[in-house]
């Protein structure tokens, strides 16, 4: 009968020995044997009717071995489900197994061992000492003023003047890669773009005002643009950072100008349908309330970034730390050196201890997610994708397409994990005491930018 030792090697390291007798895997490897005759097809032989003796020749090897490891692989995990033994990875393989040591001439009792990596009990970070800053930004007339121009040009109706009169119209150009001489470059980027005549700086402005169809410059990208602007045409025209410096022939083909609408009924009914606006004051409010909607969402991301922070940084986990570099040495396909273990382990460790912290407070607090959880997510980020309002009367192609995603294994896994992750964190929001703290919008932004700069 086989037996199942454990005995302690590490931190959070145990050695698991399973030795197996012959009566655990000889009735198996005799049954299969069996099978193999029934089977095989050798020639001179008809199928079925191949001796036993030849069976055990041609297979008896591999077939032993395989039946004496599914024993042994057996024994380990009934050993572990009964101890409830909570284990990192697989267990993995001791050096001193040796499979050569099975003889199917000489069948014995055969040991291997094992060496598992078990999770740790832990105590999450006090949340409710935490000192962490929950910021309320001040929506200002200057926020709704510009908010109100962008819905009126969103809203506006595109004309075609005949010439460029302002930093408000849009340029329609055929970009042509130069040298510095405006010579075209045999094999360039050739691409068609539009873009305000404000994208470009301010040096570069005025060489557009007064220019009118199939006039053109030859612009150096690092010279005509700001950063922002510069980033957003290099992405535009499929280069990289280090592409700034090319020239190009920029050819004006179309001007354009967006006429904005006015603040009338049809105009508020269009930005804001359904919510019955008539005056401009009630549209100004209606905007304001919109855009504290936003930023609150954006402060509650940040204090739940501090939050994750806040876990993260201050539970502390113990690691069965070797067992871990020697795992990720050898799970992958191929398999890492030391160096790369090293490199690779900080990060590794600190994804290992959010799951932990995560499916704690999952177990500890009964979060769980059920399926109209899922299905309710696949129809609100359907709604997303296609800029739709959520809710109203389902439609059949909706239904088809939530049935699809349900049967789908990654995305259910992928969303199980998020609604999971965004409950813990709704958990975590009722476990603090943040300072309230007004901010304005310049200084919200200058210091994410900093957070930005100092993680990367």
């Amino acid at each position: 009968m086989a037996t199942v030792t454990r005995e302690n090697i590490g931190l959070l390291t145990d050695k698991i020995t399973v030795n197996v007798a012959k009566g655990d895997y000889l009735p198996s490897f005799e049954k299969a044997l069996k099978q193999y005759g029934k089977q095989a097809n050798i020639p001179g032989f008809r199928k079925g009717m191949v001796p036993a003796g030849l069976i055990k020749k041609m297979y008896g090897a591999s077939v032993l071995t395989d039946e004496v490891l599914k024993t042994v692989e057996k024994e380990l995990t009934t050993y572990m489900t009964n101890e409830k033994l909570e284990i990192f990875a697989q267990p993995l393989p001791l050096p001193e197994n040796d499979a050569r040591q099975i003889d199917v001439a000489k069948p014995e009792d055969y040991t291997f061992a094992f060496e598992v990596g078990l999770k740790p009990a832990f105590s999450l970070a006090d949340l409710g000492s935490a000192r962490l800053t929950r910021y309320k930004i001040e929506v200002t007339p200057a926020m709704i003023d510009e908010e109100l121009e962008r819905q009126q040009t969103r809203h506006g109706k595109m004309t075609e003047p005949e010439t460029v009169a302002n930093d408000e119209n849009i340029l329609y150009l055929h970009f042509e890669e130069t040298d510095a001489n405006g010579q075209p470059i045999e094999g360039g980027v050739h691409k068609d773009n539009s873009l305000p005549v404000k994208y470009f700086n301010e040096a570069t402005r005025p060489k557009w005002i007064g220019l009118k169809k199939d006039d053109s410059h030859v612009l150096q990208l690092s010279t005509s643009f700001d950063d922002r602007e510069k980033e957003w045409v290099l992405n535009d025209l499929g280069l990289a950072k280090e592409d700034a410096d090319k020239y190009f022939l920029m050819k004006l083909t179309k001007v354009g100008l967006v006429e904005k609408a006015d603040l009338n009924e049809e105009f508020f009914q269009a930005s804001a349908p359904g919510k019955d606006i008539k005056t401009e004051e009630d549209y100004r409010n209606y905007l304001k309330s919109e855009i504290e909607a936003y930023w609150a969402s954006q402060t509650g991301n940040q204090l739940q970034h501090s939050l994750y922070h806040e876990l993260l940084d201050h539970t502390n986990i113990e690691f069965p730390e070797a067992f871990l570099k020697r795992w990720m040495q050898t799970s992958g396909e191929t398999p890492k050196s030391q160096a790369e273990v090293e490199q690779e382990f900080p990060s590794f460790v600190n994804q290992l201890k959010w799951t932990l912290i995560v499916d704690k407070v999952v177990r500890d607090n009964n979060i769980e997610v059920n399926p109209d959880d899922i299905r309710e997510f696949a129809k609100k980020q359907l709604f997303g994708y296609m800029g739709m309002p959520a809710g109203g009367e389902e439609q059949p192609w909706v239904a088809d397409y939530v049935q699809r995603m349900m049967k789908d294994r990654k995305f259910v896994e992928d969303t199980v994990h998020r609604i999971q992750t965004d409950r813990v964190f709704d958990w975590a929001l009722t476990q603090i005491h943040p300072t309230e703290k007004a901010i304005s919008l310049e200084e919200f932004q200058h210091m994410q930018e900093e957070h930005q700069h100092h993680h990367h």
